[in-house]
């Protein structure tokens, strides 16, 4: 009698951690394929990046190291979003790819903000619709990275609530990384105006 009911308790402890670990590699499934949405948007966006410095190249002529500055943020950009592609829950991969991305995004706001001054590169149409699409790329990486966050909060959580939290630690899933604009706090605060 003793037997079976042991039997019985390793059993559903059993049945209990699979269950757990099924849903974890569920949760931690659902990060790769939000980090996929992201990936799509980052090459549309590393793509658009050498036709942008192309176009502007032709009018900022002595403005060269904006334009290398863009070309090289681009470049680091697309290592970090490789070695994030093949470990897209982890966070060293994760924050190299945030930081190599808020560059990118340093270095084209520098080229717009350089372009500003050029009233034919402005006026130019070919610029006007990769300005466009730029915008409407990173429109749709924000909303990619805000589903990818939430994925990463429900396995977070999941992986770090008891009683789960003793077979994610058993099975080794450590918790993932959100996606943040950057961790410097002087980054962070709002520009100051002063007319």
């Amino acid at each position: 009698m003793l037997t079976w009911g042991l039997l019985i308790v390793v059993a559903v402890v059993l049945v209990w951690g699979v269950a757990i670990y099924n849903r974890l590699v569920q949760l931690r499934n659902r990060i790769a394929n939000a980090f996929g949405q992201i990936d799509v948007q980052l090459k549309r966006r590393h793509d658009l990046v050498p036709n942008l410095v192309e176009v502007a190249r032709a009018y900022l002529a002595h403005e060269s190291a904006t334009l290398e500055a863009v070309i090289r943020a681009r470049g680091q950009a697309q290592t970090a979003t490789a070695a994030a592609r093949a470990q897209p829950a982890n966070a060293a991969s994760i924050g190299a790819l945030a930081l190599a991305e808020n560059a990118l995004g340093g270095s084209l706001g520098r080229l717009m903000a350089v372009a500003e001054n050029y009233p034919d590169l402005k006026a130019d149409a070919t610029m006007q619709s990769l300005s466009e699409e730029l915008t409407s790329t990173e429109n749709r990486l924000g909303f990619a990275r805000q589903a990818y966050n939430d994925q990463v909060l429900d396995f977070n959580n999941e992986a770090t609530q008891f009683p789960d939290l003793i077979v994610a630690r058993l099975l080794g899933f450590a918790t993932a990384a959100m996606l943040e604009a950057t961790r410097n706090e002087a980054e962070r605060a709002a520009p100051q105006v002063r007319f």
